[in-house]
């Protein structure tokens, strides 16, 4: 039973500021207790043969919860995430959990609870919200902070602490299994959709979690946990951005380390990047976490580290406080190291700290933690929330005028025609558990594409030919397919992905791609679907984008929906029903070709098709195109001739609904240096408005630019702003731009700090 201690003790006392109640309480802690801060538990772990995290193979099981519950405890791991739990368990779980924790430490301390959720609270029965990439998609940050919001809200109910979302990783493989979980492929979409996000998690009282810190996303060849081969360049201006404008904008109070090295040093282990550059540079506060098993991966898959005690060492000393889910390496090797003197005590003091101030700040140094409630994790509210945001996600590609569908007989076919899962990426409940649970109900109403058609065209004669295997392994299913399409006036095709985790999917963790060419023989499919002659709408639901050269062309239309969530089928129905307008923009280019990686937009001169290369990298569909049910125009653009080097220009363009159906436009700004002192990528998105018009209406749409937006890493590797001409470039997409400018920053080369310029004001007035 805990010691009771005085109540006079001025740690307890919550009018005390924090680090003065923290100091207090650090002076009175053993090592050992002081260690148990910084040490996760995962109450119920993966089976054997069942991984839910990348597992090193001699890791045994982990202590008793009881041998470590005796010295306090910093983290408790999924107590609703691990298994299928009612809302009504799970919280008694955690009530039970928080209990044994609070009595067996004699300074009463709860843990901090965390949970995964990425795509919404990670349990089962919780709504299942559109992966990021649809987030991205939106190009909505209002709209993405409100999710948020409501995921935080549910969660901090059930008397969760922490949400290990979002990731900040900028797309630069498509070829990557995590693809889904990104924003994006541009730096400034990631980092102001994923700064919105953190506003509305922080917002509701939950600690947001920035991941993979930094460049998991860039790993070679695309493959999970692989090296990744940067220079720091590279790594400042585009993988780090979004990390900047979370901290600095959206206010996080966690980050969880990449598992990857970057030219051969393992963020886990790295103390220029934990401690340099996110403390003592960026001026972070808050937690560092590691990714699951992080630590212990510093020894058996990185090599840096010959036993758990050395792997704790390097660790501690780079800048990680917190080892998750369970605890190995800063358990009992810790502690022995600090008593050998090979573990300085004060970098554990350090980490401490910041745990503690943490759980100062969350309220859990005043007692018991707060009850856990048993909540709906999938109100109506929730459900209409899901829906809005997976409404704005679909992207209609290309449209011959067969959208909105007005066909009497539509079939709808391909292996994704009529499969719920097919709407949920890696990070929900269902997929993520699918290899443990193979039964399981997905626990929330999921409508498949074929059941949401069905209700949407009440009148149209709908048959389907869906189901089979997403590699579409059998003759069977690509003949049912041609057969229903010959029967319809339109067949509307669904291909894409399944998700999964460590190879149970085309898409997710550890699902990586060998090509960009759709999963199995899906490709044969729709070239069967196609040649019957029916108008065919391609319908795709995956976690990456896919080359579409050959069927784009041929297809009547085409739809990409990133993994829209439990109302995706409802939203693209609404789409194809002409009900929902498409508002939707690529936020990864979709390529021609499987091969010619990498294919983001972000690539200099020498990066485009040329007569120096065989390989054609030029994207089908560009960054940022996407159409809708009207077409606009661009006029009068209005760019202020010069500013100085810390200056700000506006730029002004007005844009006009020349259709007959009110549409929404996405209004786009992007800037090209074309003489810099190191190679720069051909044009960089800086700002968009998302601007809805009645038909013949029109708005002027004004840009502030400060010219630190025009900054980059110079050759000295610091960020700097060069006097010189600057293009413009506005429009629908990173390569439909109308209307081209460009004005003249003069003075001096200037070198940027901390306090730089991180976003773009945009105003939207009618005219």
């Amino acid at each position: 039973m805990a010691e009771t201690l005085r109540t006079h003790e001025s740690w307890r006392d919550p009018r005390l500021p924090v680090a003065e109640r923290v100091a207090d309480l650090l002076d009175r802690m053993t090592i050992e207790e002081k260690a148990g801060q910084l040490a996760g538990y995962w109450a119920e772990s993966a089976r054997k043969g069942e991984e839910v995290a990348p597992m090193p193979d001699d890791f045994g099981e982990p202590p008793p919860l009881e041998e470590i519950l005796e010295h306090g405890l910093g983290q408790l791991t999924r107590v609703f995430g691990t298994a299928p739990v009612r809302p009504a368990d799970g919280a008694a779980r955690l009530r039970e959990l928080q209990a044994r924790v609070v009595a067996a430490n004699r300074f009463g301390i709860p843990a901090i609870a965390h949970e995964e959720c990425l795509t919404g609270f990670m349990t089962w029965t919780a709504t299942v919200f559109p992966c990021p990439l649809a987030w991205g998609a939106s190009f909505d940050p209002d709209l993405v902070e409100e999710m948020a919001g409501a995921i935080g809200a549910t969660m901090r109910r059930a008397g969760v602490h922490q949400g290990l979302a979002p990731v900040l990783d900028v797309t630069r493989d498509y070829r990557w299994g995590r693809t889904e979980e990104t924003i994006g492929e541009d730096p400034y979409l990631v980092g102001v959709v994923g700064t919105a996000y953190v506003r509305g998690l922080e917002r509701s009282g939950l600690v947001a979690t920035l991941k993979h810190f930094a460049g998991y996303s860039a790993s070679r060849g695309g493959r999970n946990m692989a090296s990744v081969p940067m220079g720091p360049r590279e790594f400042a201006d585009v993988i780090l951005e979004p990390f900047v404008l979370a901290l600095r904008e959206g206010g996080a109070r966690s980050v969880m380390n990449s598992y990857a090295d970057v030219d051969g040093v393992p963020a886990a282990a790295d103390e220029r990047l934990l401690t340099g550059l996110l403390r003592e540079e960026l001026g972070f506060t808050g937690i560092v976490v590691s990714d699951y098993f992080a630590i212990s991966h510093l020894e058996d898959m990185h090599g840096v580290a010959g036993s758990p005690g050395e792997a704790a060492a390097l660790a501690l000393r780079a800048g990680m406080d917190i080892e998750l889910p369970t605890v190995r390496c800063y358990g009992a090797p810790l502690v022995e190291g600090v008593r050998r003197g090979v573990v300085p005590e004060e970098h554990l003091d350090r980490a401490v700290a910041r745990v503690l101030a943490l759980k100062c700040e969350l309220g859990l140094l005043d007692g018991q933690a707060e009850e856990a409630e048993a909540v709906d994790l999938d109100p109506p509210e929730l459900r209409d929330l899901a829906r809005r945001v997976a409404q704005e996600s679909v992207v209609l590609l290309a449209n011959d005028g067969v959208l909105p569908l007005r066909a009497r007989r539509v079939a709808v076919a391909g292996p994704l025609a009529d499969d719920a899962r097919a709407m949920m990426g890696c990070y929900t409940f269902p997929n993520h558990m699918a290899a443990r649970y193979p039964e399981l109900p997905i626990g929330v109403e999921v409508p498949t594409l074929a059941e949401a058609l069905r209700a949407a065209l009440p009148g149209t004669e709908l048959t389907t030919a869906g189901g089979g295997d997403v590699m579409v392994t059998g003759d069977g299913d690509i003949e049912a397919a041609v057969a229903a399409a010959r029967d319809a006036d339109v067949c509307v095709l669904a291909l894409g992905d399944r998700a999964g985790i460590f190879g149970h999917g085309t898409s997710g963790e550890g699902c990586d791609a060998e090509t960009l060419a759709l999963p199995g023989r899906q490709r044969a499919l729709a070239e069967a679907v196609l040649a019957t002659g029916t108008p065919t709408v391609v319908v795709l639901l995956t976690g990456r984008p896919y080359a579409l050269g050959g069927i784009a062309e041929r297809a009547a239309a085409v739809v990409q929906a990133f993994f829209p969530g439990e109302e995706g089928a409802t939203a693209i129905a609404g789409v194809l029903s002409g009900r929902v307008e498409p508002s939707g923009r690529l936020p990864v280019s979709v390529p021609r070709h499987p091969g010619g990686q990498p294919g983001t937009y972000l690539r200099p001169r020498t990066g485009a098709s040329s007569r120096w290369s065989a390989v054609d990298p030029e994207p089908l569909f560009a960054f940022g195109h996407g159409l809708t049910w009207t077409k606009f125009g661009y006029e009068d653009l209005r760019v202020d001739p010069s500013a100085p080097t810390d200056g700000t220009v506006e730029v002004a363009v007005t844009v006009r609904n020349l259709g007959d159906r009110s549409g929404t436009e996405v209004v786009q700004l992007y800037l090209s240096d074309p003489v810099a002192s190191v190679v720069r990528p051909v044009r960089l998105l800086v700002g968009w408005a998302r601007v809805r018009l009645a038909p013949g209406t029109a708005a002027r749409v004004t840009f502030s630019v400060h010219a630190d937006r025009t900054g980059f890493t110079g050759a000295d590797l610091r960020r700097i702003v060069e006097p010189g001409t600057i293009e413009v470039a506005v429009g629908s997409s990173s390569e439909d731009l109308p209307l081209r400018g460009e004005f003249v920053l003069t003075g001096a080369k200037r070198v940027l700090d901390a306090g730089r310029v991180l976003t773009v004001p945009v105003t939207v007035t009618p005219c």
